[in-house]
C-alpha cells in the first residue's frame, strides 16, 4: 500500500537547497526578519563585507541577489564572506523575481535557478570562489574612477558642513562628560567581535567611555559591557540596546528630519538630536571629539583604502573628512590591541621581580656569609618576639 507524500518531503528530495524565503530590497532591513535556514532575496549592487556578516550571522543559507554582487566598480569584499561562511550565492537574476517571489514562500534554488514549487522563477549567475576572484580581479581596475568621483564627493561634503567639521557647529553636549576620558566607538561591522576580545586589558585598565553605534550597541552588550552613549538612527539596533541604560544620540539630517521618528515615539523617547548628513559613524566620532574625549578608539571600523570604497556609497566622502578633522586623537583598536598584546602587565612584572628575589635570597643563604646573615636575623626576630611579649603581658 502506497501512502501519499507531502509536499515538503517531496521538496526534501528535490536537489537544491529548499528554505523559506524572505524577501527584501533592502539587506539591512531583511536580516532583521531572517531565521536560520532561510533564503535571503534582496537587490543589492557590490555587497559589502558588513551586509555579508549580517546575513552571516542571521544563518541564511542562499544569497538571491537580483543586482550584480560585484558590478566591477571596485573589489568589494562581501561575496567572498558569503562564500566562506558556506552560503551560496545566485547572482544578476532580475527584479521580476520580486513579483515572482513573496515574503514567507517556500522556493528552491539549484544550481542558479530559483524555483517556487515546480516552477522556474528566475536564474541568474551561481558565485563560486574562482568567478568571484577573477570578478575582484577585474574589479581592481574601476578604482580610478571610483577615486575620481570620491574627490567630487569630499569637495561637497566639506561645502556643506564645514562649520561642524571645523568648529563643532551643531555638536550636541552629552550628559555624561567626555572631557578628558578615552572614549571607545564600536560598531557592527568589520571584524567587530575580534576587536572586542582583543580590548578586554584596554577596556579594564583606562575604562573608556563606551560608544555604541547602531548595531554596536548591541555588539557591547553581547561582550558583556553596557554602552554608556548609543548613536543611532533606529535602523540596525534592538529595544534592549535603546533601553540599557545608556545616553541616546539620534542620528538626524541636517535639516533636522529624524529618520527613526516612529520608533521614538512607540519606545516613548527623548534623545538628543544630532543633525549631520554624514553617517551615523561619522556622527559618533564627531560627538566624542568635540566633547573632548582625549583619545577615540574604533573598534569595528574601516581602515583601508578597498574598506573604505566597500561601505559602498558617496557619504563615504564624510567619513574621510571626519578623520581629516579630528586627526591623531582617533586610532583604530586594532593598533591598541597590540600595544597592550606585547605589554608585560604590572602583576607580572611584580611577581617576576619577587621570584628573582627569592632565587637571590636562597643563594645567598648557602654561602657562609649567608648564614650568618640568617642568624643575625633570627636572632633579631627572637629579641622581637621577647620585646612583644613584655608589652602584651
Amino acid at each position: 500500500m502506497k501512502f501519499p507524500v507531502s509536499r515538503r518531503a517531496r521538496a526534501r528530495r528535490l536537489p537544491g537547497v529548499t528554505g523559506t524565503a524572505r524577501v527584501d530590497r533592502r539587506t539591512s532591513t531583511l536580516v532583521g526578519r531572517a531565521r536560520p535556514g532561510d533564503i535571503a532575496v534582496i537587490d543589492h549592487i557590490d555587497i559589502d563585507r558588513g551586509a555579508a556578516r549580517a546575513l552571516v550571522e542571521a544563518g541564511v543559507k542562499v544569497v538571491v541577489n537580483v543586482a550584480p554582487s560585484i558590478s566591477g566598480r571596485y573589489p568589494n569584499l562581501g561575496p567572498q564572506v558569503l562564500l566562506d561562511a558556506g552560503i551560496s550565492l545566485v547572482d544578476d537574476v532580475g527584479s521580476e523575481v520580486f513579483a515572482a517571489v513573496r515574503e514567507g514562500d517556500r522556493v528552491r534554488v539549484e544550481g542558479d535557478s530559483v524555483y517556487k514549487g515546480e516552477t522556474l522563477v528566475a536564474s541568474g549567475v551561481e558565485q563560486t570562489d574562482d568567478t568571484v576572484a577573477v570578478a575582484l580581479e577585474s574589479s581592481k581596475a574601476g578604482m580610478a574612477s571610483q577615486l575620481t568621483a570620491f574627490s567630487a564627493n569630499v569637495i561637497e561634503h566639506l561645502s556643506r558642513e564645514r562649520a561642524l567639521l571645523l568648529d563643532g557647529e551643531g555638536v550636541p553636549a552629552t550628559s555624561l562628560s567626555l572631557k578628558g576620558r578615552q572614549a571607545l566607538v564600536v560598531l557592527r561591522a568589520f571584524d567587530y567581535e575580534t576587536d572586542l576580545r582583543s580590548l578586554k586589558t584596554y577596556i579594564r585598565e583606562n575604562s573608556p567611555v563606551l560608544i555604541g553605534v547602531e548595531g554596536g550597541a548591541d555588539a557591547l552588550l553581547e561582550a558583556g559591557h553596557r554602552p554608556d552613549i548609543v548613536v543611532t538612527d533606529f535602523g540596525d539596533i534592538s529595544d534592549a540596546a535603546l533601553r540599557c541604560g545608556a545616553e541616546v544620540v539620534a542620528h538626524a539630517t541636517s535639516g533636522g528630519g529624524l529618520r527613526g521618528s516612529e520608533r521614538v515615539e512607540r519606545l516613548g523617547m527623548t534623545p538628543q538630536i544630532f543633525g549631520t548628513d554624514g553617517t551615523v559613524e561619522d556622527a559618533a566620532i564627531l560627538l566624542a571629539h568635540f566633547n573632548r574625549a582625549t583619545l577615540i578608539v574604533m573598534a569595528g571600523s574601516y581602515a583601508s583604502l578597498v574598506e573604505f570604497f566597500d561601505k559602498g556609497r558617496s557619504g563615504m566622502a564624510s567619513s574621510f573628512l571626519t578623520r581629516a578633522a579630528v586627526g591623531s586623537s582617533l586610532v583604530d583598536a586594532k593598533a591598541v590591541a597590540q600595544l597592550y598584546q606585547h605589554r608585560m602587565r604590572g602583576w607580572l612584572v611584580l611577581l617576576v621581580l619577587l621570584f628573582a628575589l627569592a632565587l637571590v635570597a636562597a643563594a645567598v643563604a648557602t654561602t657562609p656569609v649567608g648564614q650568618e646573615w640568617w642568624d643575625q636575623l633570627r636572632e633579631w626576630g627572637d629579641e622581637a618576639e621577647v620585646w612583644v611579649r613584655e608589652r602584651v603581658g
